[in-house]
């Protein structure tokens, strides 16, 4: 039986843990205008940041990413929440501290790291390297400079605690996002997140993963979207508004929305810019 917006009835104080390239905070008002009046399940397959996750705090959550250090730090909250709170609160905000924690993973060492530390550690290079940016080369090594902010938040350990009592009722997976068609039954509701077309050729960025994301996986996910839609699941997805989109999703409802540029290289290139939500509902 569907629930209107199935969710926590007592609501946590929960926010996002990491900032995200293409972040929601700044659209989720908008998203939640567009979302499905009742759902079953509630399913983000690009979990990044989760912001319309955490804001909507559902009681049947299944979350996933291909990206193996983000999922690693939800399990860790889900299951350690406090040892990850003590483990942060021995960063160092310095340049010489943050090369050396951001290129362990060029060693053998970081292999014998456990499950806290690694978690420890993306919180770290998040909340202290350039922009808040998640970059990796070609060899999946973490890649961005240093930031240089003079008091960057690393613990909080209010929300983190909060965030753990979401994540215990939460599937959290190591998962392409073409998993969740065996998963999700009619009824459920999908939103998917993925990285964005470039606006422009030379705008690429899809370095979450060493893997990429390029066209071609835009035309997998729409695959997905239309095996979900058969199924009577419900999906909202966001992406840029260029034409490939459009016309990649013609027959569904594709709806314009304005939203900021969070992550740039320049300030020039921040502001409001369109963005595309299409749903099946």
């Amino acid at each position: 039986m569907s629930v209107l917006l199935q969710t926590k009835t007592t609501l946590l104080t929960t926010t996002p843990v990491v900032k995200w390239a293409g972040g929601k905070r700044q659209l989720l008002s908008e998203i939640m205008q567009n979302l499905p009046k009742h759902f079953n399940r509630y399913f983000e397959p690009f979990i990044g940041g989760g912001a319309l996750f955490f804001a909507l705090q559902p009681e049947q959550g299944y979350i996933s990413d291909i990206n193996e250090e983000l999922v690693n730090l939800y399990k860790v909250i889900q299951s350690d929440v406090h040892a990850l709170i003590n483990e942060l609160a021995l960063h160092e905000n310095t340049e010489d501290y943050f090369f050396s924690i951001r290129n362990i993973d060029r060693t053998p060492e970081y292999e014998q790291w456990t499950a806290v530390q690694k978690a420890s550690r993306f919180i770290f290079l998040n909340r202290t390297c350039f922009n808040g940016l998640y970059r990796v080369n070609s060899r999946g090594e973490f890649n961005v400079p240093y930031g240089r902010y003079k008091n960057p938040q690393l613990v909080n350990a209010e929300n983190l605690v909060n965030c753990a009592e979401l994540l215990k009722q939460t599937v959290i997976a190591h998962a392409d996002f073409t998993a969740i068609e065996a998963i999700a039954k009619k009824g459920d509701f999908v939103y998917f997140d993925p990285p964005y077309m470039p606006l422009t050729a030379t705008a690429s960025f899809t370095s979450y993963t060493k893997e990429g994301f390029d066209s071609a996986m835009q035309v997998k996910l729409k695959a997905l979207c239309d095996a979900l839609d058969k199924k009577g699941v419900h999906f909202l997805l966001s992406n840029s508004d260029v034409p490939f989109m459009r016309e990649l999703y013609s027959d569904y409802t594709v709806k314009t929305v304005f939203a900021s540029r969070a992550i740039n290289a320049s300030g020039s290139g921040r502001g409001k810019i369109t963005e595309v939500l299409v749903r099946n509902y």
